[in-house]
C-alpha cells in the first residue's frame, strides 16, 4: 500500500516547514502549497487524501480555497482540515460552512495535529507511529 499523501497549505513558510518535518518523521508523504494557486494545482495533480488549509492567507482564503476542494472532481474524497487562530466557535462556524471535516486552533500542538491526522486519516494507513510514540 502507497503511503497516504498530505498536503499543507500555509503562506508562513515557518509554519509549514515545522508540519512537514513533523509529519515526515512518522512517515507521511507531505507536499506543501504557500497560496491558494498552487494549493489547487497540487490538489488536482497529487490527490491527496488530507489536506492541512491554513485559513488566513493573503489573496484567496483557506475557506475559499476549501469550497473550491469540495468542488473538484475527487473534492469528495479527501478530508480536508482547516487550521485557523480565529477561536474554535468561529473555526466550527466556518468549517460546516465550507465543507471542511475537521479544524485544529492556533498555536498547533505537534501531539494534537498527529492525533488529528489518524483520526482523519484513519487508523490503517501503514505509516510509523514516529520516534516519540509509547511515550
Amino acid at each position: 500500500m502507497s503511503e497516504p499523501t498530505i498536503l499543507i497549505v500555509d503562506d508562513s513558510r515557518e509554519n509549514a516547514d515545522i508540519l512537514r518535518r513533523y509529519l515526515e518523521l512518522r512517515g507521511y508523504a507531505v507536499r506543501i502549497a504557500y497560496n491558494a494557486d498552487e494549493a489547487m494545482a497540487l490538489f488536482d495533480g497529487v490527490h491527496p487524501a488530507l489536506v492541512l488549509l491554513d485559513v488566513l492567507m493573503p489573496g484567496r482564503d483557506g475557506w475559499a480555497v476549501c469550497r473550491a476542494m469540495r468542488e473538484h472532481p475527487h473534492g469528495a474524497h479527501t478530508r480536508i482540515v482547516m487550521l485557523t487562530g480565529l477561536g474554535e466557535r468561529r473555526a466550527r462556524e466556518g468549517m460546516v460552512l465550507t465543507g471542511a471535516d475537521d479544524v485544529i486552533t492556533k498555536p498547533i500542538e505537534l501531539p494534537e495535529l498527529a492525533e488529528c491526522v489518524r483520526r482523519n486519516l484513519g487508523a490503517d494507513v501503514g505509516v510509523s507511529p514516529g520516534p516519540s510514540a509509547g511515550r
